[in-house]
């Protein structure tokens, strides 16, 4: 381990043993670099190398302060990550294998949670996406917001935050240009309706069956797709 990784370490462990609880303000960087017997150095690029990885706040003139360190902001670079592999199509295949273990057990998990105002939400993005067969820009807004509030009703912050990671929105949607395009996208829309009637039953077994069935035919076009050598097509993307 370097001395800047041990750095890190002594200031992690500051945090994990509460001795640095969520939203406390580190002390000044010789009082740090003293408490922990590190040079002024040393502290100044741990601090830093915590601050990129959001787990401090470097706010100028006030000092640095501990996140709240909630999933949603540690992970949330995952996104950007996925974003910068979209051409790489081994690392896109390795994320939908990802996407395939994790979001059938999710919804599993989403039917014995989920209340009636989420079932209600869910089933109101399903009906916006059957609106818009043809609009992939809103298609792939509401199959994105499907898919969040099924994951939601886990409860479960850090598996939303990954999953919404590992699906990256640009990648949604040209996969779902792409499903147009080869008249797949009612199939898919079948799908969508398919994890709906599952989870309004509260069938976790049937749930996951659907949700399996749907990432992995997904997944399955995606890489006859790669394999044809066509690039994926582009299209207007949203952040809703």
């Amino acid at each position: 381990m370097s001395l800047t990784d041990k750095a890190i370490e002594d200031i992690r462990e500051l945090i994990r043993s509460g001795a640095l609880p969520p939203g406390s303000k580190l002390p000044p960087e010789p009082d740090l670099a003293a408490q922990l017997g590190l040079s002024r150095n040393l502290a100044r690029e741990a601090v830093k190398a915590l601050a990129v990885a959001r787990v401090l706040e470097v706010r100028r003139g006030d000092g640095t302060y501990v996140t709240s360190l909630q999933p949603s902001l540690l992970l949330e670079g995952l996104g950007g990550a996925v974003e910068l592999l979209q051409g790489d199509s081994v690392a896109l295949q390795d994320l939908m294998e990802v996407r395939r273990l994790l979001e059938p057990m999710a919804t599993a998990l989403a039917a014995t949670r989920i209340s009636d105002d989420q079932l209600a939400e869910v089933k109101r993005h399903l009906d916006a996406m059957r609106e818009a067969r043809d609009d992939v820009a809103q298609l792939n807004a509401h199959d994105a917001a499907f898919h969040r509030a099924v994951v939601s009703a886990t409860g479960n912050e850090t598996l939303l935050t990954l999953l919404e990671g590992i699906s990256g929105r640009t990648l949604r949607a040209r996969i779902w240009r792409g499903l147009v395009d080869d008249a797949a996208a009612g199939r898919t829309l079948a799908e969508h309706e398919a994890i709906y009637k599952a989870l309004s039953h509260r069938d976790a077994a049937l749930s996951q069956a659907a949700a399996l069935l749907h990432v992995s035919n997904t997944e399955q076009w995606l890489r006859e797709h790669l394999r044809s050598g066509e690039p994926l097509p582009f299209g207007t993307t949203t952040h809703d």
